[in-house]
């Protein structure tokens, strides 16, 4: 695309305001839009009623999300409506947030220009060392590379920033990088296969398999115990974790799978607790937070009894709040409601490693258990 064809069609994505959700662009069209988002604040700044503009960001609250159901399919996921917010230098308490936007814009400029990538991790030691008033925390970092993309629109991927993963695969999966020699995650070991942050890598991998499900688990001290005893050779399966909460390289990997194999059922094995739902949650239609980049459920209320009672653990202040909010969200199915309801009203949670009362072994009956309870053997 020529200079002013990107130009002229930044510019008319500026005056969109029906777009909400974020482009994979190349980095000249995201340079593009960096430039027309500079001259609309220069031309604002020097117009015969000169001001400081505002930034239009989408809204990532939680009131501007909705819940997309698929009309031809089953999928649903969370995605960001055309409520706008703003970034504002004349605010005091958004002034900060204001210049953020603008230091990581010409960060990320620099980033593209000189055709790298970088993690969120790496973003941020750049910019503590050259503006540590502004980004004084990785906190800083991560919430205005979601303005950036609220703004401009883009995924961060297309900004030039990685993500970080922490997630793991082990099972019945060979991949292949390309020109790499083919990965056979049956033999990994405990530590699995490293799912990369590059997520242009993850869309290029050529995947195969002959699991017949797929199993999402919450902690990596249970996914280590489910590779060491290779479970994957006694219930054909793909294991994947992100060692608690998704980060967004292990969740697009998990679309992957999920895409290429559809015929694949997937299994979420998590504590029996509002955290273990949240996750599940997040896996299965993404956050409200990155709603522009947008289970079945392991441990149930009628598990508990495989549990002893003294191994029930009471639900904390931290615990009520995740439940508090995931009842006030459309976004929760029934069936994870009732689940929740229970725990609030029993007051109660447990924890995956209760199950060991039942022996070292028995996380392999349990999913076997599971799955006949599913219909899917």
């Amino acid at each position: 695309m020529e200079t002013t064809g990107l130009f002229k069609s930044s510019m008319r994505f500026f005056s969109d305001q029906e777009l909400c959700y974020a482009d994979i662009l190349t980095p000249q069209e995201v340079l593009a839009r960096i430039q027309v988002a500079v001259l609309n604040f220069l031309r604002i700044l020097s117009s015969s009623t000169p001001a400081i503009s505002n930034l239009p960001l989408i809204d990532r609250s939680s009131s501007n999300s909705r819940v997309n159901q698929g009309i031809l399919t089953d999928e649903s996921w969370i995605f960001l409506s055309h409520s706008f917010c703003t970034r504002s230098l004349m605010r005091a308490n958004a002034a900060k947030a204001f210049v953020r936007v603008w230091k990581l814009m010409e960060m990320c400029s620099q980033i593209l220009l000189q055709e790298k990538r970088v993690t969120q991790r790496e973003l941020f030691y750049k910019l503590f060392c050259d503006s540590p008033a502004y980004f004084p925390t990785q906190l800083h970092v991560n919430r205005t590379i979601q303005d950036v993309v609220a703004l401009l629109r883009c995924s961060r991927f297309s900004l030039g920033v990685m993500a970080s993963s922490r997630g793991l695969v082990a099972g019945r999966l060979l991949l292949q990088e390309p020109e790499q020699e083919t990965v056979d995650c049956a033999a990994c070991g405990t530590s699995g296969y490293a799912i990369s942050g590059d997520l242009d890598l993850l869309q290029k991998l050529t995947l195969k398999t002959d699991a017949r499900y797929v199993i999402v688990i919450e902690k990596h001290a249970i996914f280590q115990r489910l590779a060491e005893d290779r479970v994957f050779n006694h219930i054909p399966s793909i294991l994947i974790t992100a060692k608690g909460y998704p980060d967004m390289a292990t969740r697009y990997f998990l679309h992957r799978i999920s895409k290429t194999f559809p015929h694949l059922p997937i299994f979420g094995l998590v504590d029996w607790n509002p955290a273990g739902l949240a996750i599940l949650c997040t896996f299965k239609y993404g956050s409200i937070g990155m709603g522009l980049e947008a289970y079945r459920y392991g441990m149930r209320g009628d598990d508990v009894q495989l549990i002893p009672q003294e191994s029930l653990v009471s639900l904390k202040p931290r615990d009520l709040q995740i439940a508090k909010s995931l009842m006030s969200s459309e976004i929760l199915q029934e069936n994870y409601r009732e689940e929740l309801t229970l725990m609030v009203e029993g007051g109660q949670k447990a924890e995956l490693e209760a199950l060991y009362h039942n022996g070292f072994d028995y996380l392999e009956k349990y999913l076997v258990k599971k799955i006949i309870q599913f219909n899917y053997i």
